[in-house]
């Protein structure tokens, strides 16, 4: 073992420590500087260390930190006895203040009490601090003004922050604090594509904390408390990645306008405008699919249905009047068939008729019988009594149809076209049909 070192070596390494630290360190006795170190003197601004020695060193400290500074000091009785960590405020040779952070240690120098002070510069800390509070305050004015919905979930489940774009969306804004609230508890009823209650575990965010992983654009609605139905457009991802324990954040939009128009937009695109039947467009997809379905539960039989007499309505007394004929025919074959039959309009006054399932053969005589009678039914239309009548033509899908939805249709057309009285025949009325009230889409 090496010779320990002498009092005078440990003296110079203490000496040597104390003043190469980035610490600032001064010893005052009874208030007087007589001790500063490099890192001192720059925080101070001062020229040189000579300086300061034997100014007071109250010169340096702001007066509001003055007091508590004697406060601290004073309670230092026994030699080696440190404060407690302490905020205070210097002041430079210029003036500028320096918030610092300090310790005093009660000690003694060349024989008499005094108080050796640690400082710690805290200007970096707190501007730091003033742009952390700055950016959560530009952070928390930016989310507050989002008209998308913010809200934060603990791992728990429990409601750490929301919106107020959030509270509005889901219907809360009125219903009392919620923070700390389970997510599921919330006053609301959350439901899936199908207006079905959706289970709190196949929630975007309950997927998020469970495993982790990012949800985007998962859409579902919301039962408010105040009876509405909103459709949101919600994506959810932790907000630290990195960490096991933490807390989910979900962003969501308010899309029950534009889910809305974009159904009405759907509907415009497969139903007639005049009447609301299906257009030639979905009946065409419709007959599609059944032939696909190669003798499924989709085959059907088809209805080709004109109206005879009706051109003359339209001649003598308007197309106003045409389109009310029409729409009440509408009416009509839909009351007349069930709900998983479609019906819809080609265009004029022909109207086709998709018969799901499997009808037996022996019952199509009577169905099409009460087509005819409801058919001929008088129509009161602005006064005036009408009567129409209805030709009919019917195909039926083998279990193995090869033929194109077109081609079906034509021979329904043709099926019709032969089932008119004799006289419309030779009135051609059959093949100048479309020139007439063509409002379908």
């Amino acid at each position: 073992m090496g010779e320990e070192p002498s009092a005078e070596q440990l003296a110079q390494r203490y000496r040597s420590l104390v003043e190469h630290t980035p610490d600032a360190i001064c010893v005052h006795e009874s208030g007087t500087i007589v001790y500063v170190n490099p890192a001192m003197v720059r925080l101070l601004g001062a020229r040189s260390a000579d300086h300061l020695l034997g100014l007071s060193i109250t010169i340096f400290v702001h007066p509001d930190s003055v007091g508590a500074m004697l406060d601290r000091i004073d309670k230092l009785t026994a030699e080696g006895s440190a404060s407690p960590p302490a905020d205070m405020d210097l002041l430079r040779v210029d003036g500028r203040v320096v918030p610092v952070q300090t310790v005093s240690v009660l000690t003694v120098w060349q024989g008499e009490p005094a108080y050796q002070v640690v400082v710690h510069d805290l200007t970096a800390q707190r501007v730091a601090e003033a742009s952390a509070q700055r950016a959560e305050a530009y952070f928390t004015t930016v989310v507050s003004q989002l008209q998308e919905g913010v809200l934060v979930v603990d791992r728990r489940g429990r409601l750490e922050a929301i919106n107020p774009a959030g509270e509005r969306i889901l219907g809360i804004d009125d219903a009392g604090p919620v923070l700390g609230r389970r997510f599921d508890d919330l006053p609301l009823t959350m439901i899936d594509s199908d207006g079905r209650p959706l289970p709190p575990g196949e929630h975007p965010m309950a997927h998020t904390l469970a495993t982790g992983e990012a949800v985007t654009n998962f859409i579902f609605g919301v039962e408010r408390v105040d009876g509405h139905r909103v459709w949101v457009s919600c994506s959810c991802r932790l907000l630290n990645p990195d960490s096991p324990d933490s807390s989910g954040v979900s962003s969501f939009a308010d899309i029950t306008e534009y889910r809305a128009s974009k159904r009405q937009l759907e509907f415009q695109a497969t139903h007639d405008a005049l009447t609301g039947l299906a257009n030639r467009s979905l009946i065409l997809s419709q007959l599609s699919s059944a032939l696909a379905d190669d003798g499924g539960t989709l085959v059907t039989t088809v209805l080709f249905i004109d109206l005879d007499g009706f051109k003359a309505i339209n001649d003598t007394l308007g197309h106003a009047i045409g389109d009310t004929v029409l729409r009440i025919v509408a009416q009509r074959l839909q009351q007349a068939l069930r709900s998983e039959d479609l019906v819809g309009r080609l265009g004029g006054d022909e109207f086709l008729v998709l018969l799901a399932g499997h009808p037996q053969r022996a019952d199509l005589p009577a169905l099409v019988e009460r087509l005819r009678v409801t058919m001929a039914e008088p129509i009161i239309a602005s006064g005036h009594r009408l009567e129409v009548s209805a030709s009919v033509g019917i195909t039926e899908l083998g279990p193995h149809e090869h033929r194109t939805p077109e081609a079906v249709l034509h021979d329904a057309d043709l099926a019709m076209y032969r089932d008119k009285p004799a006289a419309h025949r030779e009135l051609g009325l059959g093949q100048n049909r479309r020139s007439n009230n063509t409002h379908a889409s």
